[in-house]
């Protein structure tokens, strides 16, 4: 209203209102200096967040609201609205902003089959959360990373082993997504009546999954089945069971419309159908897309594609497009300016739920110490959920585990000591970084201990080392010098100057430059780099944020906004004892920095020192596997097999297939450790390699759970959520999001290792299963069975639960509708109960509708699914079916 009334005075002519208009400016600006002495309603604790959170809205002017409606949301004096930045992360642990526990990925936090232990694990990293925040808040610090609404957890469905972000999710079965979840979000969430601790984010909202480089301008289609049977479960379990206060919305389209523009998923489902109450966030720049040229092409300006987007739903724009956009919009009458209300009410109701407007004495989160950061407690949690998540893939005539009087031990592999392949994407910075080769030494302090990298990740990846001080040269000393700037400008004159002999830095609590205010600063390095041989390098700067090298003066490599760390790279021909010129210009405005010059020589040869250590060990371990620095989220990488983020083949990259034969021939105990975010067709170590273990990004303590499992230290209860295919030949074409002939419920082929799949070091025996030969329909199915374990060492169990519909057209083979897992003593038995419900036995039709009708179920418990052979098979436990009638 202000704003419009200067407006309109600025535009007459007469002198009598320009001089009324400059006497009615200072009135204002006395009303709106006094506004903080006003006793507004939104300031009263007593009012209901909703009612708190309109009455605010209410006094702001339009350019106020829309800039609220940002994910860098800027301060509103006046009313006491401080800056808050919407963007935060906690994947799996805090991520980007500074020390955080880090724990095993998401793809392996859905490997360990226990839904409580997530729970457990959800409010651990809400503990650091809440613990940073308010360390931050104290700091004056209210930047990127250092809210407390978190984008997490990305809970689509893993419907194809070629997508990069799968590492991100729970699998590909939309039950086990839901359980994990729901689990996670009620821990991340809290438990107050009144105060949510933090804002969980289901996303990426839907039918989202791949492939990266087309995210932006793809548009997919589906069967109203796979919709409601496939896609939408675990959204609908995160929304009415978890209560999720927010969800994110997808960068592609879904029947035409803009998944952040599609009034049939935020309207029609998310809120009319569920009843969601919260807020809608965009994937971040996803409003773009919808004009933006060669994408979605929906509208043809800024303005239409924030009005399209707030009307269909999405209140908050991770992105730059809302602002000032919407201003526009709605001075043009494209949108109401009722509905930038009902967007921002619903963001500033977030905001009060949290806390953030009432002092820290009322709500019981902010009282948490920031002791709990990094603590024993949640670094034995991190522990117990990386061995929870090993799964052991083939172990055949008992090679494993391994006897700790082994004498020698050869540990090869890109994997066997790299601690990236620990963290996966998505992650914090970690105090400990436990290899399998670490982990490996400690374990066996009498043995030998031979190390070689035997291969590079992938062919034309090679793995980066620190450049060594003495290939670094400032003057008369090692290392290189750097000039500390106290702004991300290089401005001024530098904070200070030193000699740093090596750039291997991960700056944590303390930043480089003292007392920095901000998070805001920036480095320039300068020097000679002189290597000790000749040949090609690759070299690069590897950083959080935004960093440039150049070499002889010359611009070679650069980044900017990078979400994960990432490394610029060159390569180049040197000459020993040559002296080259470098600067890196380095610049950081996240929390948790970090900077690390390295360089390898690519054309050393890695394979013949691998094969004379494994000469003189007894026993082999083979870690490999994948990376991510190659599989994630929309990457510039691109190599044989490797496609933007993605995978264009699901082997194991040639260079590791040649070291994996090449070692194996040698004829000596040799055992495979995979590191990876997805699925891989091993499928000549399936026939040739006597045993196999999956460890996915098992977090900052995985080479412990490695080490544990070779061992027998633990023994292994992981189960595959998801399918191992022997061939990308054996599926669909990666855009085609139909459900046929994909996951263990519509595959037809042989997998290599099916959906479930886990052995043990021990053995387990079902019987007594009691199940009702027939049950009226609409009414739940009770099931009980016995497990025993029959071996002679403990163990956990992973009952699972399946039923498949008999003789119904298009029917899945079965699906999961239960699980448990258990522990149980050697010689131990346990009587396990599952409750279906009439929706967990329900068949989706064609039309999306849930139909219970009369007819046959199978329905089959055991530690596995039933019918697999050879390999496929899971020995060490057992399966028991049962056929029973669905009757009106």
């Amino acid at each position: 209203m202000v704003s419009n009334l200067l407006s309109s005075l600025k535009n007459r002519n007469s002198c009598f209102f320009q001089s009324m208009g400059i006497i009615l400016l200072f009135a204002l600006n006395s009303c709106i200096t006094a506004d903080k002495s006003i006793a507004y309603k939104f300031k009263d604790e007593t009012q209901s967040f909703d009612e708190r959170a309109k009455d605010l809205v209410s006094q702001m002017t339009l350019k106020e609201k829309v800039s609220q409606m940002r994910y860098d949301a800027p301060a509103i004096e006046r009313l006491g609205v401080p800056a808050y930045n919407w963007w935060n992360e906690c994947l799996h642990g805090v991520a980007r902003a500074g020390e955080a526990t880090v724990f095993p990925q998401g793809i392996g936090m859905g490997a360990t089959w226990n839904a409580p232990l997530i729970f457990d694990m959800g409010t651990a990293v809400s503990d650091e959360a809440r613990a940073k925040h308010h360390k931050f808040i104290k700091e004056g610090k209210r930047g990127i990373y250092q809210g407390l609404t978190f984008w997490t957890p990305n809970i689509n469905i893993f419907r194809d082993p070629r997508w990069g972000r799968g590492q991100e999710t729970y699998g590909e079965d939309p039950y086990l997504t839901s359980r994990i979840g729901v689990n996670y979000i009620n821990g991340l969430q809290g438990d107050d009546s009144k105060y949510l601790k933090l804002v969980a984010t289901a996303k990426h909202f839907a039918v989202h999954s791949g492939p990266e480089k087309s995210r932006h301008e793809d548009n997919y289609h589906t069967s109203n089945k796979d919709l409601f049977e496939t896609y939408l479960p675990a959204f609908e379990a995160a929304v009415k069971e978890a209560n999720v206060h927010s969800v994110m919305c997808a960068y592609n389209r879904f029947r035409d419309e803009a998944c952040c523009g599609s009034d049939l998923l935020l309207n029609r489902i998310l809120r009319d159908d569920w009843g969601f109450k919260g807020y809608v966030v965009s994937d971040c720049w996803a409003i773009n897309d919808f004009w933006e040229p060669n994408k979605h092409g929906l509208v043809e300006t800024p303005a239409e594609a924030s009005a399209l987007a707030v009307s269909r739903g999405t209140d908050l724009n991770c992105g730059s497009c809302y602002d000032p956009n919407l201003n526009e919009a709605v001075l043009k009458k494209i949108i109401d300016e009722e509905k930038i209300d009902l967007a921002l009410t619903r963001l500033m109701t977030a905001r009060f739920k949290l806390g953030m407007f009432d002092p820290d004495e009322a709500v019981k989160w902010a009282k948490i110490p920031y002791s709990v950061v990094a603590s024993q407690k949640h670094y034995d949690l991190s522990k117990k959920i990386a061995r929870e998540s090993m799964v052991l893939l083939k172990n055949e005539n008992n090679t494993l585990p391994l006897s700790k009087s082994i004498k020698s031990i050869a540990v090869i592999g890109p994997n066997a000591n790299a601690e990236q392949v620990l963290l996966g994407n998505y992650h914090g910075t970690p105090h400990n970084k436990i290899t399998p080769l670490k982990a490996i030494t400690e374990k066996l302090p009498n043995a030998t201990i031979y190390y070689a990298q035997g291969s590079e990740i992938a062919e034309g990846w090679p793995l980066l080392e620190t450049i060594p001080a003495d290939c670094l040269k400032n003057g008369n000393s090692n290392g290189l010098k750097g000039d500390y700037f106290g702004n991300i400008n290089f401005e001024g004159t530098p904070k200070f100057s030193r000699n740093d002999s090596v750039i291997d830095f991960g700056w944590m609590n303390k930043k480089p430059i003292d007392n920095l205010e901000t998070d805001e600063f920036s480095i320039r390095w300068t020097g000679q780099i002189i290597p000790k041989e000749s040949g090609t390098y690759r070299i690069g700067i590897k950083a959080r944020s935004g960093a440039k090298i150049y070499f002889n003066d010359t611009l070679k490599a650069e980044f900017t906004n990078d979400h994960d760390p990432k490394t610029g790279y060159f390569d180049q021909e040197l000459e020993k004892g040559k002296s080259y010129n470098v600067k890196i210009e380095y610049t950081n405005y996240h929390t948790d920095p970090q900077a690390h010059l390295l360089w390898v020589k690519t054309d050393k040869d890695l394979l013949n020192p691998a094969i004379e250590v494994a000469k003189k060990a007894e026993v082999i371990v083979l870690c490999l596997g994948l990376s991510p620095e190659i599989e994630g989220e929309e990457m510039p990488v691109v190599l044989e097999g490797f496609d933007k983020g993605d995978r264009s083949e699901i082997e194991l990259p040639k260079s590791q297939i040649k070291l994996l034969k090449e070692i194996q021939a040698l004829g000596k105990p040799t055992i495979l450790v995979l590191l990876n975010g997805s699925a891989l067709a091993i499928n000549w170590a399936a026939d040739n390699v006597s045993a196999i273990l999956e460890a996915w990004y098992p977090g900052e303590f995985g080479g412990y759970a490695i080490a544990d499992v070779l061992f027998g230290d633990y023994n292994p209860a992981g189960r595959l959520p998801v399918t191992f295919y022997k061939s990308v030949n054996d599926l669909p074409d990666f855009k085609n999001y139909n459900m046929e002939n994909r996951t263990y419920k519509y595959f037809k082929g042989d997998p290599l290792f099916p959906f479930g799949h886990g052995l043990s070091y021990t053995s387990f025996e079902y019987t007594n299963l009691n199940i009702p030969d027939e049950v009226t329909i609409n009414n739940d199915i009770n099931v009980n069975v016995e497990v025993k374990n029959t071996g002679v060492v403990d163990g956990d169990e992973v009952v699972q639960l399946y039923v498949s519909h008999k003789g119904k057209a298009n029917a899945a083979t079965r699906t999961l509708v239960g699980f448990e897992r258990i522990h149980l003593k050697a010689g131990e038995a346990k009587k396990v109960t599952f409750n279906i419900s009439p929706k967990s036995y329900a068949l989706i039709s064609d039309e999306g509708e849930s139909l219970v009708e009369p007819g046959s179920l199978e329905i089959s418990v055991g530690g596995k699914q039933p019918g697999f052979k050879g390999v496929a098979d899971t020995p060490t436990s057992g399966v028991i079916t049962k056929i029973i009638s669905l009757i009106n």
